[in-house]
């Protein structure tokens, strides 16, 4: 007696799951260096670029610190104290920029590389993921320079004394680097929780258990990377954390639905 045959999957389940098409070792190697000409050419491409704006970026970045300078009614003219520091400086931060602007490039090769092995499901989720990183680092600067740093200077510049500052150009450079550059780290925090939860490390209701002792840990790292001592700055510092772990805890929340969802559906299936 014949035995019912089991019901193909639809085409739908079949493209979910089918992934891109197959690649010998020697192949894979001739793409990655592909990828990695065209990332380099669009590096190069970015730094001409930006070299060739990084006085006008200059001109937009001391602001905060000319702003400081003139509340607290001193020269308002930053200095640089090197012969060629002013050289090296355009020459840095047009590398920076050079970064900046061949990013979605870069990021374009390294997604060509890597989205032919993947399957459906998990190229989409690697193309969010990569989406939510970039937007929440370019948050981090942008509350960085317009929000946290004129509290910082202002702090910094308000403590009058026999003595009148001279801020080096290259100095203060390198605090707004530290700065910015930090905050788009801290701001990448639901990224990480949701990859916590996708792994099943960190659940929602773990996540909210545990509550006051983020904030205590918030608290000491906000205190550790202030650069300033008064607590108005660190409270600013805070706000924005705090808001990243609830909005963690909304990510988390959202991760082990869609695993519910699946798994009911799986169970349906069967």
């Amino acid at each position: 007696m014949a035995t019912p045959s089991q019901p193909e999957p639809s085409a739908t389940a079949r493209g979910e799951d089918e992934s891109g098409d197959k690649m010998s070792l020697f192949e894979h190697l001739v793409e990655l260096r592909k990828r990695l000409v065209y990332s380099a050419m669009a590096i190069a491409i970015g730094f001409v670029i930006g070299f060739s704006i990084s006085k006008k970026v200059i001109e937009f970045i001391v602001q905060p610190m000319v702003k400081a300078l003139r509340e607290a009614h001193y020269n308002d003219k930053l200095i640089y104290t090197h012969p060629a520091g002013f050289v090296n400086l355009l020459i840095t931060l047009g590398f920076y920029l050079g970064l900046v602007i061949a990013l979605p490039v870069v990021l374009y090769q390294i997604w060509q590389f890597i989205a032919p092995g993947l399957y459906k499901h998990e190229r989409k989720a690697v193309l969010s993921f990569i989406v939510s990183s970039v937007i929440l680092f370019l948050c981090g600067i942008a509350f960085g320079y317009f929000i946290l740093l004129p509290y910082v200077l202002k702090f910094l510049i308000s403590f009058q004394g026999p003595f009148e500052p001279l801020i080096s150009i290259n100095e203060y450079f390198s605090l707004i680097l530290i700065v910015l550059f930090g905050l788009g780290i801290i701001f990448e925090l639901p990224v990480l929780i949701f990859c916590l939860s996708l792994f099943g490390i960190v659940t929602p209701q773990w996540l909210w258990r545990n509550l006051r002792y983020a904030i205590l840990i918030i608290t000491i790292v906000a205190a550790i990377v202030t650069p300033t001592p008064d607590a108005t700055t660190m409270l600013v510092f805070m706000a924005p954390m705090v808001g990243l772990y609830f909005l963690g805890i909304g990510v988390s929340w959202m991760v082990f639905r869609r695993k519910r969802q699946r798994e009911m559906a799986r169970e349906g299936a069967q």
